[in-house]
């Protein structure tokens, strides 16, 4: 026991002998293309996904539209969820969003819906 004792504050000196300090290694790099990309214009990010609501229609169908903060883009998914989005674009918040054939107007718990080939319609979410 005298011995673990004696063990005890050698050990916890050489642990203070250690230097805990980080170490960060690096070397400068040219990167040209990196130089052109700080100096250009500040990149805008996407949209994130403000809500996303199921509807049927008067025709009994299905659509599910995910509407985007800004109330500009929306995208809609025709059929199930997992269908392919079609990206739909508003000139400005309030107006309908719109795409080849598309259009959806309004984002609450009732819509008009139009889809290629089919006259608008009133869903319900």
């Amino acid at each position: 026991m005298k011995h673990l004792l004696l063990a005890a504050p050698a050990a916890l000196l050489a642990l203070a002998a250690c230097d805990s300090s980080s170490h960060n290694i690096s070397a400068p790099v040219d990167d040209p293309m990196g130089n052109q990309i700080a100096k250009g214009p500040p990149v805008e990010l996407p949209p994130a996904i403000k809500a996303t609501k199921a509807y049927r229609c008067k025709d009994n169908s299905l659509v599910y539209i995910d509407f985007f903060d800004g109330d500009k883009q929306a995208n809609i998914h025709v059929g199930e969820k997992a269908a392919t989005p079609v990206v739909l674009k508003a000139e400005e918040a309030g107006k309908p969003f719109t795409a080849d054939g598309y259009s959806v107007n309004g984002s609450g718990p009732s819509v008009s819906v139009t889809t290629p080939g089919k006259d608008s319609q009133t869903c319900k979410g």
